[in-house]
């Protein structure tokens, strides 16, 4: 499970990442404190922006090698409902921290500025713990198979 989690962290990063910073281009990582009105504020949100998206490839490689170790191991049953349910697990933990932290607590971004700013945000906050209580509920509801 810790394998799932882990690559559900990272690549839930990575939807967050690519599509809201890249291709909808609704936030970056500090554009709630560092406006994007200035070449510097683009220069620094890019480079937070680049950060963010090393740590979710860190947290990534750190589930590919922990599914690498549990795949040589006999003791480990194979399951693609407890990967698939850990991963949608890890990637709504990584909606729900992301979300409360850089949204609510600190405020350096939000999922998209403007006049239903909240809205959004509860909306990727609810967005977590869906994919967290589907993710749970594959691990409880369906037997686990041992096939290698």
């Amino acid at each position: 499970m810790a394998a799932g989690i882990f690559s559900g962290l990272g690549l839930g990063g990575f939807v967050d990442g690519i599509l809201l910073h890249q291709i909808l281009q609704w936030h970056h990582m500090l554009s709630s404190i560092q406006p994007l009105v200035s070449k510097s504020n683009i220069d620094l949100n890019m480079v937070w922006d680049g950060l963010f998206h090393a740590l979710d490839w860190i947290i990534t490689v750190i589930g590919v090698v922990l599914l690498w170790r549990a795949g040589g191991r006999d003791d480990v049953p194979w399951s693609a409902n407890t990967f698939v349910g850990s991963l949608l697990i890890g990637g709504g933990l990584l909606n729900l921290v992301e979300g409360l932290i850089d949204h609510q607590i600190l405020g350096i971004h939000h999922v998209k500025t403007g006049v239903h700013q909240l809205a959004w945000d509860l909306g990727f906050l609810g967005s977590g713990v869906l994919l967290i209580v589907i993710g749970w509920f594959m691990l409880q509801a369906f037997p686990q198979t041992t096939d290698k």
